[in-house]
């Protein structure tokens, strides 16, 4: 086994650690699909997924300020159009819009992200262009001005101080969601489903481009339990990768299409599981390795904070994945300026490259 990781961008919070581990190198083309249709999108949602659990926050958004800046050595270190696993909220879809991925498998320990993911596939699905998903996001009425060649800063700058509209109009955009999954596509949602979805649209109605990790919960304390300032999610989407260059999956009509694209064809399937569960991760590994495909890059966020009594299962799911030569971690790091470097993708070895945290 080779491993390598890539030494920590100075003053960043996120790192890229790259492994070789080749579990299951295929030259041949892959089976994946070109889309799933509903049926199959819901019995894998369904099949792979583990009972819903409990973290502290809701997660209903980023709180990575500096998620973009290593897209450029990602794009430089990894391919497109493999295989991305991530975790978590709205982040995934712009490491998917850099990737441009086959597939898109996104896990969560709670059911509530599932609910999330479903709330962001309608919208793509619903709206023609980046400024109408952010007037539907947000329940807003779209400002004149904005079109095709409108950047994130642009959009989120014309948002800001516009109105959001009343409470019949969020009723109405909930309402078209609901169809969408439950009439257009005939995903069974049950009531708690369906009541989970309002939860989550309603809290980016109810605080609008200013929402932030912390709105909807009281997770207001820091990793040291002091109080921390986070990102809006105006602020997430106005970032750069660091060098002036907006990567985000609104920076561009380019980035929103494909999303919208892998979306409207249930390429992007949300999942219900633990990264060290039983059921979820296994599963996705064995259809991806009965197709003969690869992950191109594995989105664990800050996953070594809790992993305490687990890491060895983790290292097991991680071990089996379809990976090569080129399949990369993209992780968040604790502490911004007080970095540390991460070692390298062991997933037969205790740590699977994951550095303990401190």
């Amino acid at each position: 086994m080779t491993q390598y990781c890539r030494a920590p961008i100075a003053s960043l919070s996120l790192f890229l650690c790259i492994g070789f581990l080749v579990t299951d190198a295929r030259a041949a083309d892959d089976t994946l699909p070109a889309r799933l249709d509903d049926r199959e999108f819901w019995r894998i949602i369904e099949d792979f997924s583990e009972p819903n659990g409990y973290f502290r926050s809701d997660n209903l958004l980023s709180n990575e300020n500096w998620l973009q800046h290593v897209i450029p050595d990602l794009l430089q270190r990894t391919k497109q159009g493999g295989v991305y696993i991530g975790v978590g909220p709205e982040q995934n879809f712009t490491y998917v819009a850099a990737l441009k991925p086959k597939i898109a498998f996104i896990t969560d320990i709670r059911r509530g992200n599932l609910h999330t993911h479903l709330m962001y596939k309608a919208l793509f699905e619903l709206s023609a262009d980046s400024a109408e998903f952010v007037s539907r996001l947000f329940t807003k009425p779209r400002p004149d001005g904005l079109g095709p060649r409108s950047s994130a800063q642009d959009i989120f700058t014309a948002y800001w101080n516009v109105q959001t509209s009343d409470e019949a109009a969020f009723k109405k955009n909930l309402e078209a969601i609901r169809d969408l999954l439950t009439q257009k596509h005939g995903f069974p949602l049950s009531g708690d489903d369906l009541a989970g979805l309002e939860y989550v649209y309603h809290n980016f109605y109810y605080f609008g481009p200013a929402i932030n990790y912390t709105s909807s919960s009281s997770a207001g304390l820091g990793f040291a339990g002091g109080a921390q300032q986070y990102p809006t999610y105006a602020d997430l989407m106005m970032h750069t990768d660091g060098s002036g260059v907006s990567r985000g999956y609104l920076a561009s009509e380019e980035n929103f299409k494909t999303v919208k694209d892998l979306q409207e064809k249930n390429l992007i399937v949300p999942l219900v599981g633990d990264f060290a569960g039983p059921k979820t991760m296994r599963a996705i590994g064995k259809y991806l390795k009965e197709r003969g495909a690869t992950v191109t890059a594995f989105y664990v966020s800050n996953v070594e904070y809790y992993l305490d009594g687990v890491r060895n299962d983790f290292c097991a799911n991680v071990a089996s994945l379809p990976l090569d030569e080129n399949s990369t971690y993209i992780r968040a790091s604790r502490g911004g300026d007080r970095s540390s470097p991460l070692g390298a993708m062991q997933a037969e070895t205790k740590g699977c490259g994951l550095a303990s945290p401190r």
